[in-house]
């Protein structure tokens, strides 16, 4: 089989067993095309050593990247033993570089208003903004599952919205006034009301992680906003203001639609004074 081959057999399998996202998909496929540049063997043939002098080719790469190429080849040799291509795993001897707890920006609450407000509503697009900066705060979404927002996800009378994340799976997550008043103002106004996707690019097109992002960047700008934000800080910024205001993290872990508990404590981070002042009030013998 050519390596081309491999890699569209590959993207099959992913996509359509593994039902993983698109982007996914293209990242683990980019990584898994990068070590079968790199190595002269067939990828049944290829040993430990090979995978090994793979990332010793890349030690200046970030450890957290190391991680996800390694991550990329184990499954790509996960399937190749399913398809019956290989007996062993070669990435079964290779452990992953250690990774240290990774948190990202967070925002306070005066720094999210303050982006808010920085939105000119005075058109169109800046109506869309003000509704894409909202739901990202009010609701925690994923980018992805941001732009993939459909109309007929959007019960407002119920004050949820439907969100389909990781692996097709679908969630309910409730939304406050502030966003739910946000988005009906900018359908109200949008120029292609019968789209399906809440938030539409010029044409009509459902919109871009990529436009999301830099518009982001440039709201936070305007905003004197000097740290470095993306869609994801909203989110994080989400997670961390609920716990820190006595949410519990188990539904905070259901809003973010995360598999396990483990993921939600490292994206909701609590300074020590607040979990110390609920260890104090919730002891038995306070």
């Amino acid at each position: 089989m050519s390596g081309r081959r491999y890699i569209e057999d590959y993207a099959w399998y992913l996509k359509i067993e593994r039902a993983m996202s698109p982007y996914t998909v293209a990242s683990y496929c980019s990584d898994v095309q990068a070590f079968l540049d790199f190595c002269p063997k067939p990828p049944e043939k290829v040993e430990a050593e090979d995978i090994l002098a793979f990332l010793a080719s890349r030690q200046n790469m970030a450890k957290r990247s190391q991680a996800r190429f390694l991550s990329a080849l184990k499954s790509f040799y996960r399937w190749l033993i399913l398809d019956g291509e290989r007996i062993t795993d070669p990435c079964d001897r290779i452990d992953a570089p250690k990774l240290g707890r990774y948190l990202p920006e967070v925002l306070s609450v005066d720094e999210v208003v303050d982006i808010l407000e920085s939105v000119d509503l005075n058109s169109e697009k800046g109506l869309r903004d003000r509704a894409i900066l909202e739901v990202l705060y009010g609701c925690g979404l994923r980018v992805s599952e941001l732009t993939e927002l459909k109309v007929q996800d959007l019960f407002f009378e119920e004050g949820f919205v439907r969100v389909v994340g990781k692996g097709n799976k679908q969630r309910l997550v409730p939304i406050g006034e502030p966003a739910m008043e946000a988005v009906q103002a900018y359908l109200d106004a949008r120029s292609f009301p019968t789209q399906e996707h809440v938030f539409l690019n010029r044409n009509g097109g459902s919109l871009s992680r990529v436009s999301v992002f830099k518009m982001i960047k440039a709201q936070a700008m305007k905003a004197g906003v000097k740290k470095e934000i993306s869609p994801h800080t909203f989110r994080h910024s989400f997670a961390t203001h609920l716990v820190e205001n006595g949410a519990d993290l188990r539904m905070v872990q259901e809003m973010l639609g995360h598999e396990s508990i483990t993921t939600t404590e490292i994206y909701t981070h609590v300074d020590t004074s607040t979990w110390q002042r609920d260890v104090i009030a919730h002891h038995p013998r306070r």
